[in-house]
């Protein structure tokens, strides 16, 4: 697959990537290497990452403990000290490199260590899970949460470079491809109707299919990316779907089942499609069209009246929102967006109804 031109970076694709990797480094006179993994990714993907790499640096690995049921619960400044604290036991310095081998979790947390690390040193991004390679590892954001309340500590700034190596997916657990699988809809549904329709019946995809939609994806994301690198315009409309969905993700981190990132943003894109419909700028039929291929995907999750009043409550904390207000994007037909609107919490109260119905 060819490579994709970034603002400041180029996202590069398999086999070819390794080599672009390897020159990079080559090319930059780093003092040391070192790549943060997570449990799985040090167990499933490290040993592929270093074969490919060549390199007379020695590679350092410093690896975080994650829970198996929930990778986010290690995304805080509790984690990113520890890991300055290694960098520094380490002797790394301003002219280290830092690769970020892992799902979003690795490389929001990758890219926030390294930014802030002496500074600011170089990274690089090669995400492993299918939600990193669509989303995460691209367009420059990073950070941590704050408590349960999702990406308040951050910042946007880009890699040097992102591999994507699709040979990580096959040891990727099937729940965890389904929640990369809701960017990639997504995309379809602010930018890409043709893209969209593409997802409407899954059973004619193959696995060889899967190359073409990730790099179709990559594309969508880079290109709204490069338009508005600070979102402050168009990239909002990568939050379709993020504005309830990161509250039903924050309330669900506390309880016993919580959610995958991409199972609370298919929640929120259906919400914030119904919020559409409600304003008219969707049809009944596009919104069911988007309800029934979600929920066939997705199912339904069982949501209480508390679970509601507790979400509204964390809209609040939202860091889209803007004088105390909650914004939203919505969808203007299947394929565009509307950005900045405000609902009206009967509204919000109704979509959920729609969605428990």
């Amino acid at each position: 697959m060819n490579p994709i031109f970034a603002n400041g970076y180029t996202i590069h694709f398999n086999e070819i990537g390794y080599e672009a990797v390897n020159e990079f480094i080559k090319n930059n006179n780093y003092s040391s290497v070192y790549v943060l993994v997570d449990t799985n990714t040090n167990t499933y993907c490290a040993s592929r990452f270093i074969a490919n790499i060549t390199t007379m640096l020695p590679i350092e690995i410093i690896e975080i403990d994650t829970e198996e049921s929930n990778s986010e619960s290690s995304k805080n400044i509790t984690t990113c000290a520890e890991i300055w604290s290694i960098l520094t036991e380490l002797g790394a310095d301003r002219k280290s490199v830092l690769i970020n081998l892992g799902g979003g979790v690795i490389t929001d947390l990758g890219g926030f260590v390294a930014s802030t690390f002496k500074r600011g040193i170089d990274f690089i991004h090669v995400p492993t899970t299918l939600l990193g390679m669509v989303d995460a590892a691209i367009g420059g954001k990073n950070g941590v949460d704050l408590g349960n309340l999702k990406n308040q500590i951050g910042i946007i700034n880009v890699p040097k470079l992102v591999l994507i190596d699709t040979c990580f997916l096959e040891s990727l657990p099937q729940r965890e491809m389904r929640s990369g699988l809701a960017e990639m809809l997504k995309h379809g549904l602010i930018a890409d109707q043709l893209y969209w329709r593409r997802f409407l019946d899954l059973e004619t995809l193959t696995f060889d299919d899967l190359d073409t939609l990730i790099h179709r994806s990559v594309a969508i994301k880079n290109d709204i990316v490069t338009q508005d690198p600070t979102e402050n315009g168009i990239r909002k409309a990568l939050n379709f779907g993020h504005t309830l969905g990161h509250a039903i993700e924050s309330h669900f981190l506390e309880s016993k089942t919580p959610l995958l990132h991409g199972e609370a943003i298919a929640i929120g894109m259906i919400l914030e499609s119904y919020l559409s419909k409600e304003k008219n700028i969707i049809s009944q039929e596009e919104y069911l069209q988007i309800k029934q291929t979600i929920t066939s995907l997705f199912g339904t999750v069982a949501i209480s009246q508390n679970d509601i009043e507790s979400l509204l409550n964390l809209l609040i904390h939202d860091k889209k929102n803007e004088y105390g207000k909650v914004q939203f994007v919505l969808l203007d037909g299947i394929g565009k967006v509307t950005i900045n609107q405000f609902v009206e919490n009967d509204s919000i109260l109704n979509s959920f109804n729609d969605y428990l119905m």
